[in-house]
């Protein structure tokens, strides 16, 4: 192994003890169930290692032919039945605690992952695939609730266990237990070493677990264009490549981690055996050696049995850490995302209540990667009434500028304000709720006609989506489905036409009425006869409203107030329709181009 190796796993370990540690404040709020649990445990353990001494002092009582006390032995019977009663309640009980603190934990985590989601800066979700992201959320959390906090307990009972069967072999015999704890760390450093060698196995398996879930899920979404474009073979062949991947680290790491408990048994069992010969010895001599009293039988199945248990522990400690392992790496996934830097919080500022369209944009620089410049010193004014068309070849920076004005990114320098207030000095809520958004790409959630276009503004009456629905040109579509209003529509929509996903898109604008619009390619997706319809609508609706307009066919921006030509995210033209083609630059040879044939 290279020392880059050497060092990367001792980071890797470091980070992910790291993470055990940031478990346990998730935990806090459950930490008397905790406590409770390990005392219920140390109570269990107290009695199953009392029930050998009962057993050692009955073996005793049995001498010989007619030689038998037997009224100690029912005794002993009576109370080897309470103990087994005691071990049954209280490890109900154990069980019982830890899960409760289990599962609020992981509930809470879970809870936190996806409000995390939900508040970090979208470059974070942009720049991370969907279905690792999922993954962590779903997967790894289990991963922690399997591991972490169930390991936890097991650890801790096998703790007490080994102290506590130590403690009681020293009463009976301290050459014994010298001779059990001389060979004992024989086991420990089998697994110890066995373990450091899948730690790094563990935490490339939930990698790749991760990158296996974003494939999937990319497959899943996108399944019409796999089809489309016939790329099923080369995404079994991404799948293979990758499930070949999680199929070498999983085996391996489940071949080590299965070797621990057969290594540390061979073990544990030479020390029963060296035990056995030992405690023979002592009772057939008769007296004790080294002033020691003397050796009985049923001393001799007392130890013997707290040999069994001394290193049973051991077995189950060394599975632990195995599970610990795999946990950690998960739990070290989860708190990457946890600890993600949340978008700057605009808590206290004041709302974006009065809103008619005045915006202005002052020298604004932005790049997604600092090395890649793409809108340098970009000024606009607009006045509210106005519909500005933005037009340019792909990548120009069309949906740059809408995510800017949308703060769904915010300026590297400069600034933009709305009715003379600075976006970045109110709400992110109150100034997105300021615009309606129609977007090429539709998006619905698994619900009713009736929610989806109600999305917006969920209080809305069932006349307002309906008024909606009938200026988008959809009622009547919506009229001819089997429940109407109340009809599922599956994910994303996908049991009706991509045409009539964009309908419903546009009904959601229309039924919040904001002040200001923006359209990337609102019509793209319907019919040349309904988008004559959804244009007259759409004129409807931007009256007295200041308009972005994304386009790409040419023809729909003719009316527009102002056309800004964008190339590698600068302005490089802007004036009206017949203002540009009398130019004759680049927005006229796009025009052109448009109708050659």
């Amino acid at each position: 192994m290279s020392k880059n190796s050497v060092k990367k796993d001792k980071k890797t370990e470091k980070t992910d003890f790291s993470a055990i540690k940031k478990l346990l404040r998730y935990a806090r709020p459950y930490i008397p169930a905790i406590v409770g649990s390990l005392f219920c445990s140390i109570v269990q353990i107290a009695a199953t290692l009392y029930a050998p001494v009962v057993i050692g002092n009955t073996v005793d009582y049995i001498i010989g032919e007619n030689n038998v006390n037997f009224e100690i032995i029912f005794k002993n019977a009576g109370i080897l039945g309470g103990l087994v009663a005691a071990v049954m309640i209280f490890q109900y009980l154990s069980a019982l605690l830890i899960n409760f603190a289990s599962y609020r934990t992981i509930r809470d985590l879970r809870r936190y992952a996806f409000d995390k989601l939900n508040s970090v800066p979208l470059s974070y979700v942009d720049s991370h695939s969907h279905g690792d992201l999922m993954s962590r959320v779903g997967n790894d959390v289990d991963q922690i609730s399997d591991g972490l906090i169930q390991g936890f307990s097991q650890l801790f009972s096998g703790i007490v266990t080994i102290i506590g069967t130590l403690a009681f072999m020293l009463t009976y015999n301290w050459l014994v237990a010298v001779v059990v704890v001389l060979l004992t760390p024989i086991s420990l450093f089998v697994a110890y070493f066995i373990a450091k060698g899948c730690h790094n196995m563990f935490a490339m398996q939930a990698k790749k677990r991760g990158e296996l879930s974003g494939l999937v899920n990319e497959m899943l979404i996108n399944q019409r264009i796999v089809k489309l474009f016939g790329y099923e073979k080369r995404a079994e062949e991404r799948f293979a490549v990758i499930n070949s991947d999680l199929k070498v680290w999983g085996q391996n790491a489940a071949f080590y981690s299965a070797m621990v408990n057969p290594c540390t048994r061979f073990v544990n069992n030479v020390v029963y055996v060296a035990v056995c010969v030992l405690g023979a010895y002592l009772v057939i001599r008769g007296n004790g050696l080294f002033g020691m009293g003397t050796f009985t039988v049923g001393a001799l199945s007392c130890c013997l049995s707290y040999a069994n248990q001394y290193t049973k522990p051991f077995n189950e400690i060394t599975g632990v850490v195995t599970e610990l392992q795999t946990a950690a790496a998960a739990a070290t996934r989860v708190f990457d995302l946890l600890e993600t830097e949340d978008q700057p919080s605009d808590k206290g500022l004041p709302e974006l209540t009065d809103a008619i369209g005045n915006i202005e944009i002052e020298d604004v620089y932005f790049s997604y990667v600092k090395s890649n410049p793409l809108i340098q010193g970009f000024s606009l004014s607009v006045k509210s009434d106005q519909r500005i068309a933005i037009v340019g070849p792909t990548g120009c920076g069309k949906t740059t500028l809408i995510n800017l004005l949308m703060r769904f990114y915010d300026a590297d320098s400069g600034k933009i304000t709305v009715e003379g207030k600075d976006i970045t000095e109110i709400t992110r809520r109150s100034l997105r709720l300021s615009y309606g958004m129609v977007l090429q790409d539709t998006w619905l959630k698994k619900g009713t006609v009736k929610e989806n276009i109600a999305y917006g503004k969920p209080d809305a009456t069932d006349e307002e989506i309906i008024e909606a629905a009938k200026k988008a040109h959809i009622h009547s579509f919506i009229s001819r489905l089997e429940k109407g209003y109340d009809t599922v529509l599956g994910d994303d929509g996908g049991n009706i036409s991509q045409g009539q996903k964009q309908l419903l898109c546009i009904a959601r604008v229309m039924l919040t009425h904001p002040p200001m619009l923006i359209l990337d390619e609102a019509t793209s997706s319907i019919d040349t006869r309904t988008e004559i319809k959804i244009q007259q609508a759409f004129e409807a609706l931007m009256k007295n409203k200041t308009s972005f307009i994304v386009a790409h066919r040419l023809s729909t921006i003719k009316n527009a107030d102002l056309i800004l030509v964008m190339n590698k995210g600068n302005v490089i033209e802007k004036g009206t329709h017949e203002e540009l083609l009398q130019k004759g630059g680049f927005y006229a040879n796009l025009y052109n181009s448009q109708f050659e044939h």
